[in-house]
């Protein structure tokens, strides 16, 4: 039987990548954006092409009020675009950076990032709940940056900190449902984070690489296959662990 996956701010980046992957593994998929409208129904349309059904539904993960409106559109899209009453599987990627030292990481910016990262995927992840199939599959982004250290990203990091710990909760309060709940953390990825920062900056994508085993920074398809290999049902005995996909950055 075909899965469903909602991956969330897979308009771009790692998210579309990953949408995109599980359609080439059979799945079907639910695209969320924020601002990206117009990439999100290219994507839709390329998942069609595949043979696979999608649709784009608008979130903004950061806005928490606005999630049980969310929910209603989801439950409304299963019904009119996949035939069901529930969803197989939950990626929650959307997010976003910031660069700055501890010393001037200003209030805003950390708000910001905890509530999009941390804020969000918790009550997101409540919401749709009753929405998620019993044996489903939930996969939190986390980073590197949570296993090493590299200045400018404390705020971004403690964000992900919390969200593997609270990966492990949700795995065990969910176990019951038969729901795996597993982190994926990558190292550093030639995509648009930070403003394209990694890809279009060579100084720092060197510096990047020379610390990383393979020699090279990641790209996107190093990752969004991955993720669509961990949905599969030869990886139904993985629960509550951080996976990093980082090329051997840093050992």
């Amino acid at each position: 039987m075909t899965k469903i996956a909602l991956v969330t701010g897979s308009s771009r980046g790692l998210g579309r990548n990953t949408a995109l992957s599980i359609a080439r593994h059979g799945g079907d998929v639910i695209v969320t954006y924020r601002s990206g409208e117009a990439e999100a129904k290219s994507i839709v349309q390329e998942i069609k092409a595949l043979g696979r059904k999608a649709v784009a539904i608008r979130l903004d993960v950061g806005d928490v009020s606005s999630i049980p409106a969310f929910v209603e559109e989801v439950r409304g899209a299963l019904r009119s675009t996949f035939g069901a009453d529930k969803f197989d599987h939950l990626v929650n990627n959307a997010g976003h950076g910031e660069m700055a030292s501890f010393a001037e990481t200003t209030e805003a910016q950390f708000d910001a990032i905890f509530n999009v990262h941390v804020k969000g995927v918790f009550f997101l992840t409540q919401a749709l709940l009753p929405l998620l199939a019993d044996g489903g599959r939930i996969v939190n982004f986390s980073s590197g940056l949570t296993r090493v250290s590299f200045p400018g990203f404390s705020a971004y990091s403690a964000a992900k900190g919390a969200v593997e710990v609270l990966t492990v909760y949700m795995a065990k309060e969910l176990g019951n449902r038969g729901i795996a709940v597993n982190t994926v953390a990558p190292g550093a990825i030639e995509t648009d984070f930070l403003g394209g920062a990694v890809r279009d900056m060579p100084d720092l994508n060197k510096q990047f690489a020379d610390m990383t085993a393979l020699g090279r920074v990641g790209v996107p398809d190093d990752i969004g296959p991955m993720i669509a290999s961990l949905l599969g049902e030869d990886n139904r005995w993985i629960n509550a662990q951080r996976i990093e996909v980082s090329g051997g950055q840093v050992i």
